[in-house]
């Protein structure tokens, strides 16, 4: 590792208050690295580990450092960090739908996670979906609604909703635990519905599969080859589900890692994450969510920029495979380097 460190935080998407705590955690693991700050706006600037540690209730409460920004927008500011790797800690949009990444490898700066091209393919849960039927992983039925506001895609959702009895929506692009429904009556529909407006973006609604429900990280190591990490299991409580709430305020559910299932199990679990990775191109890094039915585990979305806080799901798997964030990012630093020096 040749490069200073800095962690890249914040953004605007609806899953910056998670990029805020995933930063605090791995600012508690990687002293070392300097911490950079996203704002809403798009406005770029430095934070100190002190003021970000003192920051209480991230998940709930907006982060807004004290420092004046250095600059309008990242690529304004990169002449600043030519010579540091990107520890990349922000999630939703602009984290994991290529774009931030594309700017990084245009300026030729190092960063940890997946590729411009593989994390656009990965954020498109659709497109997740077509990657996964050319190698047969198993799926679950699915409607893509490019309009959920008009009266065609209304049709065609209710009609889908007909055939299937309980169904799953949600944004095609966006992280999983945001504008979230699950639907098992008319009158849940009509809510649903009377949301989406023409300026509501595309919407996947898919079957609901009674299942355990099981999420699975993988990495990439030194030498190239991957290896997945213990699978964790996530119970919600009944009349909760798995949306903002229950995923970071834990109003409602329980996660359990590693996931108490039988060794068998495991592994079927764990290779179907490997191979949705390997199939999407991602790189470094990345986090599986499946269901678990009689028939083995069924394939929901991958994550390529997880969540990083205590009460992640990758930290706590690390802790169950006998490691820790330190060494599992020094590793993912090792790796941006390599790929950049490769490029």
């Amino acid at each position: 590792m040749s490069k200073k460190l800095l962690i890249l935080f914040g953004g605007s998407s609806e899953e910056r208050l998670v990029s805020v705590a995933s930063a605090q955690n791995l600012a508690t693991h990687l002293p070392e690295a300097e911490l950079v700050f996203i704002s809403p706006s798009g406005s770029i600037t430095p934070v100190s580990p002190t003021e970000l540690a003192r920051h209480a209730n991230p998940f709930t409460t907006q982060f807004i450092p004290s420092a004046s920004p250095v600059a309008g927008r990242i690529e304004s500011a990169l002449s600043l960090y030519k010579d540091y790797t990107f520890i990349l800690a922000l999630h939703g949009t602009e984290g994991e739908d290529g774009s931030l990444q594309k700017i990084l490898e245009t300026h030729k700066i190092s960063y940890t996670g997946t590729n411009s091209k593989a994390s656009a393919a990965a954020f498109d849960k659709k497109k997740t979906k077509d990657v996964a039927q050319t190698i047969h992983l198993p799926l679950t039925a699915d409607l893509l609604l490019s309009n959920p506001g008009s009266q065609e895609d209304q049709k065609k959702l209710r009609d889908f909703f007909k055939s299937y009895k309980k169904i799953v929506l949600k944004p095609v692009a966006n992280g999983s635990s945001v504008g979230l429904f699950i639907i098992e009556e008319e009158k849940q529909l009509n809510e649903a519905m009377a949301k989406f407006t023409a300026a509501t973006g595309t919407y996947l609604a898919e079957c609901f599969l009674e299942g355990r429900e099981i999420t699975v990280g993988v990495r990439e190591h030194l030498d190239g080859h991957l290896s997945a990490l213990p699978c964790s299991e996530v119970r919600v409580n009944k009349g909760r589900q798995f949306d903002y709430e229950g995923k970071y305020l834990g109003s409602g559910v329980q996660e359990l890692t590693p996931a108490p299932i039988s060794p068998e199990v495991a592994t079927e679990c764990q290779r179907l994450a490997m191979a949705i990775h390997k199939a999407i191109g991602c790189e470094g890094y990345s986090r599986t969510d499946m269901i678990l039915t009689d028939r083995g585990p069924v394939l929901l979305e991958i994550n390529t920029l997880p969540g990083l806080s205590k009460a992640s799901f990758i930290p706590q798997q690390l802790v169950a495979n006998g490691e820790n964030l330190k060494s599992f990012f020094l590793e993912q630093v090792q790796l941006a380097e390599k790929r950049l020096a490769k490029n």
